[in-house]
């Protein structure tokens, strides 16, 4: 399970097809082409609990001589194991029994049987003193985490590996949990944290079993536009030299962050047509595809508003290269969400920005806690009076 670098791990490519194959974004054509790889992978890595899950969901269709081959390869590959194991218990160091407990772990694991991988990694770690092995035990369960999308079990072992560290444990362990954590923020909505946790590890990033260099960019840029003011999105992102000798093949990407930046809000939003799909269809980011697509506009119109005291609705479409109509439909949503702070003079046709005033706010928010406070002390000073 462990990704060579520039590789990514092969479950995962198959959780990524699997995903494509239920997506009706998907044309047929495609369909029959994933399904095929899909099968013959399975049928290589003699994956018989998987297969027989997938019959069940109507993924695949049946094909028992097939089940029942990987089944007896199973059986007489699991034999081995357990000779091996105990062999070692017997004849061996406490060295040798944790390896042939780890090589039943990534058998069950190869093969796609989530509960008894789990089960068998449990008996590995009682097996295990190093904190260095603890934790890509770990690795090992984040992975299957993540093939299964089981964001408990993501979670829980975060945290295990976090109480990990505090024991010990190197640095480049430290830098990959990073962009494991990033992946799960993002999976769960949380954009601000995978940013963060994304852009502090591109100049560190190992953790190529997980995706790419270049998907761990389109995730860095995409979740960073939606994270960072204006300032920190150009010194992170925009001028970041790693990720400028890989932007260039990401379809989109190098015009959706530019764009934004400079200001040419029709070549951005051409820029993000052409991500749609990329993101529609990307198994992380699918879930939260309108939630992305609300923010990324919260964006960009709140940019381009802050510019301007007033302006025509008329001149915002034209500067978005959109219609008078659509740009008030599109407003008046985000304005009753409370996402824009301005309010449109339809018979006008103008757009008037009524930004908040931070420090006036801030003025109200101390009044109003310090009243909070003076009201306990009176209080808590009739007590001590009695």
């Amino acid at each position: 399970m462990e990704g060579e670098e520039g590789v990514q791990q092969p479950q995962l490519v198959l959780a990524n097809n699997l995903f494509l194959l239920s997506q009706n974004d998907v044309d047929d054509i495609e369909k029959v082409r994933l399904r095929d790889e899909v099968f013959n992978f399975i049928v290589a890595n003699d994956m018989a609990p998987l297969y027989e899950t997938l019959v069940g969901n109507k993924v695949l269709d049946l094909d028992q001589k097939t089940l029942d081959l990987m089944r007896s390869k199973n059986d007489d590959e699991l034999k081995k194991l357990e000779e091996k194991i105990a062999d070692a218990e017997e004849n061996l160091g406490e060295s040798e029994v944790r390896e042939a407990h780890l090589a039943k772990s990534l058998f069950y694991i190869r093969i796609g049987d989530k509960e008894k991988a789990l089960e068998q990694l449990k008996i590995t770690e009682g097996k295990t003193v190093a904190v260095g092995q603890k934790m890509d035990l770990v690795f090992y369960t984040l992975q299957i985490g993540f093939f299964h999308m089981d964001f408990d079990l993501i979670s829980k072992s975060i945290d295990k590996a976090k109480n990990l560290f505090e024991e010990g444990g190197d640095w480049e362990r430290k830098n990959r949990l990073k962009v494991y954590e990033g992946l799960y923020c993002m999976s769960t909505r949380n954009f601000k944290k995978a940013a963060d946790l994304f852009l502090d590890s591109i100049s560190t990033f190992t953790t190529y079993e997980l995706f790419p260099y270049d998907t761990f960019i389109f995730y860095t840029g995409l979740t960073s536009i939606i994270s960072l003011d204006r300032v920190s999105l150009k010194q992170k992102v925009v001028d970041a030299p790693e990720i400028l000798t890989v932007i260039g093949k990401i379809p989109y990407l190098s015009d959706f962050l530019n764009s934004l930046y400079d200001c040419q809000y029709k070549s951005f939003f051409t820029a993000f047509a052409g991500l749609t799909q990329h993101i529609k269809l990307d198994r992380y980011l699918h879930p939260h595809f309108r939630y992305y697509m609300r923010e990324i506009r919260t964006v960009v119109y709140s940019q381009f508003l802050e510019s301007y005291k007033s302006v025509t609705i008329e001149a915002m479409a034209k500067a978005f290269g959109v219609t008078v109509d659509f740009i008030d439909l599109e407003l008046s949503r985000f304005i009753a969400a409370g996402k824009l702070h301005c309010k449109i003079d339809k018979v006008a046709g103008v757009l008037e920005t009524n930004r908040p005033d931070a420090k006036n706010a801030l003025y109200q928010s101390t009044i109003k806690q310090g009243d909070f406070l003076l009201n306990r002390i009176q209080k808590l000073s009739r007590v001590i009076d009695l």
